[in-house]
């Protein structure tokens, strides 16, 4: 169907505005829906047409999974007589195509802010997912408008009457009232487009009021500088404008204002309820907060925009260059990800045995992984990252509370009590594989809250477990337990007293802190044998015998011993008395043990690489 051109920005009537974001579990068609849109609206033509096309980043492409949120400008005539009964003419859509998994939803409830409705896409062979659940949720407590639709009614195995009874149950509507498309072929797609125009509500904001706009992402480009992409939501913001960022005060002219369509595209302004970007020139990146409001800076407004909450860091981790004179380039690239992901802490660590690097706070095992790949594709940087672990509160017996975010901060003396956070955690699942979650829960240390039955085959588990049972291995025995079909989603929910020790790893009766871990009492033999094991093999022999311990305390739960590279002193001994012999023997044992109480062990890179990457699970991408 041919598509009328876009009003320009800055000239669009609110009233001809819809803002949308699409929400989902990862694999469900979000991206592919996205790019039926950008087809139909004719802002990519056939020829520049690829899959996943807003996803920008390699990875992304890779994994087939979106990480980052894309904003984008789509104009969609309604034809007259519509099915749907939308007014006829010319809208201007903004969509944002968000990611599915758990550990980006920060990405997704920061998109959501620069929205008034959420098409709620469901897979109509799979059904509602746990992180369906939590983004239908996000979308309700944000106040938008909810429009449910089943992707993939194209499939063999679809069963799309079924899942729109789950779907109208859980948003509150008619089964009818459910839409039906198919992302991959097209079907349906014109008719939600005219859907999205019918039930989104038009932004609202006073338009003669000073400028305000909400950031609500930033990326880093290497010529221009900063770009901010903002919702604009009282007011105007023109080209060559002075503005003023309300959190920092600090002051800009704008060099270029424009929308993304999907390429940039300049403008003159941007005026209420428009979606667009921002150009200062500015090279600093912690100038452009996201969740600051953007003013001017003459007769500007008081009243600063909600803005954020912040996430709290689940997983901490450190990250170290092999090669030390790539701290500095580390620094500079993590200030410029956190500028593209707010979600990321980081602050300076020191290692004995890796040198200086950095402690970083990641929402996930996901968002770690996804994050050191980034920087060592993005910037050229090789890293050795420790195995993840959580935040321990730490109570002495003189009443003094500790924070531990890292095993080697573990104090020495009497210890009263170890705190360790919790997780909620939501299980979606067929009914037939019940037992077998429940029996990893329990091994995990987790307490059964409640269970309900979405569909007769179909059940919702929620249990309360250890933050650091979670970030080791257990969404793989998940999925590997019920043959992928379960689904996981968690958020912070406190923390419970444990019986937590630490478990140090001595390499000739010195400890080595990036291989201690803090673990629960009753895991902390298997760790001990696991890591000697596997240091056995990974670290090079020596002249001398080196003994690989793993400790409690004072107290060694395991042992491996590295055996001496032996030279044949007697090869040249042949014949004579047996005394001989002893003697050449005694004088080699004499020399082991003088070199025993110099030498030192040296840990390969290579060795920290195998023994860190192997003890945390390869979560590929979590589906």
């Amino acid at each position: 169907m041919p598509n009328a051109a876009a009003p320009l920005p800055g000239q669009t009537d609110p009233a001809i505005i819809r803002n949308f974001c699409i929400i989902a579990h990862i694999d469900h068609g979000k991206s592919t829906l996205a790019d039926q849109m950008l087809r139909l609206t004719g802002v990519v033509d056939a020829r520049a047409a690829r899959a996943q096309y807003l996803d920008r980043m390699d990875i992304e492409r890779e994994r087939g999974i979106t990480i980052k949120s894309q904003a984008v400008r789509m104009p969609w005539t309604v034809p007259d007589g519509n099915a749907e009964g939308a007014d006829a003419g010319t809208y201007v859509l903004n969509m944002i195509d968000t990611p599915g998994h758990v550990d980006f939803t920060y990405e997704v409830s920061r998109s959501l802010e620069a929205c008034e409705a959420a098409v709620l896409l469901v897979d109509a062979a799979q059904g509602i997912e746990a992180q369906t659940l939590a983004n239908l949720y996000l979308a309700m407590g944000a106040d938008l408008h909810i429009i449910p639709v089943l992707n993939k009614i194209d499939l063999p195995g679809a069963n799309p009457e079924k899942y729109a009874a789950e779907l109208a149950g859980l948003v509150g509507c008619d089964p009818a009232d459910v839409l039906r498309v198919s992302a991959k072929t097209g079907e349906g797609v014109e008719g939600l487009l005219n859907e999205i125009v019918l039930q989104t509500p038009a932004p609202v904001g006073d338009a003669d009021a000073a400028p305000r706009a909400l950031i609500f992402d930033s990326v880093y480009d290497t010529y221009r500088g900063v770009v901010t992409y903002v919702r604009v939501i009282d007011g105007k913001l023109s080209h060559r404008d002075r503005i003023k960022m309300m959190s920092t005060g600090a002051v800009h002219e704008m060099l270029e204002v424009g929308v993304i369509s999907p390429e940039p595209v300049k403008a003159g302004d941007l005026g209420v309820g428009e979606v667009g970007y921002l150009i200062t020139g500015v090279k600093d990146v912690r100038q452009s907060r996201v969740g600051d409001t953007v003013t001017s800076q003459h007769n500007g407004a008081t009243d600063a925009l909600g803005g954020y909450k912040h996430p709290n860091p689940m997983v901490y981790s450190g990250l170290y260059p092999i090669d030390g004179d790539d701290y500095p380039t580390l620094r500079d690239a993590l200030e410029r990800l956190q500028l593209n992901d707010a979600a990321l802490t980081f602050e300076p660590e020191t290692s004995g045995a890796l040198g200086f690097g950095f402690r970083i706070g990641f929402l996930g095992l996901l968002h770690m992984e996804i994050t050191r790949d980034r920087l060592e594709r993005e910037f050229n940087l090789d890293l050795i990252s420790t195995a993840p672990n959580v935040v321990y509160d730490v109570v002495m017996d003189d009443g003094a509370t500790l924070v531990v975010t890292n095993p080697s901060e573990y104090p020495e003396g009497k210890i009263a009590e170890v705190r360790e956070p919790v997780v909620r955690a939501t299980i979606l699942s067929p009914s037939d594989y019940i037992g077998t979650i429940m029996e990893l829960c329990q091994t995990k240390r987790g307490n059964l809250q409640g269970m309900d039955y979405l569909s007769e085959d179909r059940v919702e588990m929620r249990y309360t477990l250890p933050m650091g049972e979670i970030v080791f291995d257990f969404f793989d025995q998940l999925k590997s337990r019920t043959k992928g079909y379960a689904s996981l989603d968690y958020e912070r929910s406190g923390d419970q007293a444990a019986e937590l020790v630490k478990v140090d790893i001595l390499l000739q009766g010195e400890p080595v802190d990036a291989f201690s871990a803090i673990v629960h009492k009753d895991a902390a033999y298997s760790y001990g044998v696991m890591m000697a094991s596997k240091l056995k093999d990974l670290i090079p022999r020596q002249q001398f015998e080196v003994p690989i311990q793993a400790a409690i305390g004072a107290r060694v739960i395991a042992r491996e011993n590295i055996r001496a590279i032996r030279k044949d002193v007697l090869a040249k001994c042949y014949g004579g008395d047996i005394t001989r012999k002893r003697k050449l023997l005694e004088k080699q044992k004499a020399g082991k043990k003088r070199m025993k109480n110099i030498g030192t062990v040296e840990v390969p890179p290579e060795a920290f690489i195998a023994a860190l990457s192997t003890t945390q699970p390869s979560e590929k991408s979590k589906k």
